[in-house]
């Protein structure tokens, strides 16, 4: 047994053909059955798989993890079409011809800046993106690496049918030559005796038909003299048997029946661990469960347009309101006690504006915002003293003269005395969390 087998440099040999090979026979972009691009379409030409778990996984990527949005657009600027000589990319290059034009290729790479941003520090952080980044590229590696060798499914419409052939034209009629047929010889007028004499010839016998021309036709114009090829009797086509029909499934109907069922039954108790996001996120589930079972049975196939439009807002729910949802609408109050202090002012999406100015002089306050998506607005009394704590998530914070924005703002924590700058007076503790908005924590009065 050689030495070198089994090695770690023959293992990244093998990984490394794998990868030169898979960019030499890299999947096209077919142009007929794509649904946006033509990735996914193109990926299950090339490894011949059902288009349909292809799409059901660039949705899962995007939804757990978020690689899928990502993988999608590199593959449509780094895979060619059908027809193109390079990619999006090489053709930027000046490596060949592409159908996808230099301003739509430039702008596409300009949206990857923000889709990695989100990736790595903003919407899907942690392990889960870096998980379905780890699936995707180990699922196209197996993929290649066992069904590599197939060859793509055509995706070009069939060729017309070719005519039946015609029978050969009949040939043309030979005109027959102006010449004389025969000489005529002279007759003698017979006289009246002669005519009484001659005798009356009997019919001679009729001569058998001929088959060569007669002397005075060389040319062969004579009808008995020609040589016709027997009529060519019609083609009949015969009529191809409808094909029969395809038992349609129902899976998709049957899905559908299923996840509305399970929302109706898990709307009836929302409330403490139930929340909006959950009912989405089992309703996407069972969806998906019906794409993976319909690309068994050819079948499911309009469930995507149910999970993608779902999905999307299942991400913005969950991007907006992790924590679950809590209303849509503006807080506006001023509180002249302290038992009027709510212990939480929340809102998924709106604004809170709270003015603690008008409370008296001495007592204790401890109450949190919460607000997905907007803007906090705050006024603490100028001799109350505070222990705050406040961050936005996507936005600005000014709290106190603390100020920072951008994305994954640092939390901001700090205690005031006031301008009394003395212990004694009103206590306020106070929390302010925004996930994409601004704070503003200011005095007055």
């Amino acid at each position: 047994m050689s030495g070198t087998q089994g090695s770690p440099n023959a293992g990244m040999a093998g990984v490394e053909d794998t990868v030169k090979d898979f960019w030499a026979t890299r999947p096209r972009r077919p142009r007929r059955g794509r649904k946006i691009a033509g990735v996914a379409a193109g990926i299950a030409n090339r490894y011949r798989i059902d288009p349909t778990l292809v799409r059901v996984g660039f949705v899962v990527a995007a939804i757990y993890g978020g690689a899928g949005v990502i993988a999608y657009v590199l593959g449509w600027l780094f895979l060619p079409e059908q027809d193109d000589e390079v990619s999006p990319v090489e053709s930027l290059m000046g490596r060949g011809r592409s159908s996808t034009s230099s301003g739509f290729t430039v702008l596409l790479g300009l949206a990857l800046i923000p889709m990695f941003g989100w990736f790595f520090g903003g919407l899907f952080p942690g392990f889960p993106g870096f998980l379905s980044v780890v699936v995707i590229v180990a699922a196209l590696y197996l993929l290649h690496r066992n069904r590599g060798h197939l060859n793509p499914i055509s995706t070009e419409p069939p060729a017309a049918a070719a005519s039946p052939e015609q029978p050969p034209p009949m040939p043309a009629m030979p005109t027959m030559p102006l010449q004389d047929v025969a000489p005529t010889m002279p007759m003698a007028t017979p006289t009246a005796s002669a005519r009484v004499r001659e005798p009356i010839p009997s019919p001679s016998p009729e001569p058998p038909p001929r088959d060569t021309p007669p002397a005075w036709d060389p040319l062969g114009a004579a009808p008995f003299a020609w040589d016709l090829p027997d009529p060519t009797p019609p083609v009949v086509e015969e009529e191809d048997e409808p094909a029969p029909r395809r038992h349609k499934s129902r899976i998709g109907l049957l899905t559908v029946g299923v996840a509305l069922i399970a929302a109706a039954v898990l709307s009836m108790g929302m409330g403490g661990w139930i929340s909006p996001q959950h009912i989405i996120g089992i309703t996407l589930a069972i969806l998906g469960a019906g794409m993976v079972v319909g690309s068994f049975v050819r079948g499911g196939r309009g469930l995507i347009g149910l999970a993608v439009p779902l999905a999307v807002v299942g991400i913005g729910m969950t991007t907006v309101s992790p924590d679950g949802w809590r209303g849509v609408g503006d807080i506006d109050v001023k509180p002249t006690a302290v038992e009027q202090v709510l212990p939480n002012y929340e809102r998924s999406v709106g604004s809170i504006q709270l003015d603690l100015t008008a409370l008296p002089a001495t007592g204790q306050v401890d109450t949190r915002i919460n607000l997905g998506l907007g803007d906090v607005t705050v006024m603490l009394p100028r001799t109350a003293n505070v222990e705050l704590s406040c961050v936005s998530g996507v936005g600005s914070v000014d709290c106190l003269g603390r100020n920072q924005s951008g994305p994954n703002n640092d939390l901001v924590e700090l205690t005031d005395e006031g301008s009394d700058k003395g212990p004694g007076g009103l206590d306020v503790k106070l929390t302010v969390d925004v996930g994409t908005g601004s704070v503003e924590v200011s005095r007055r009065g």
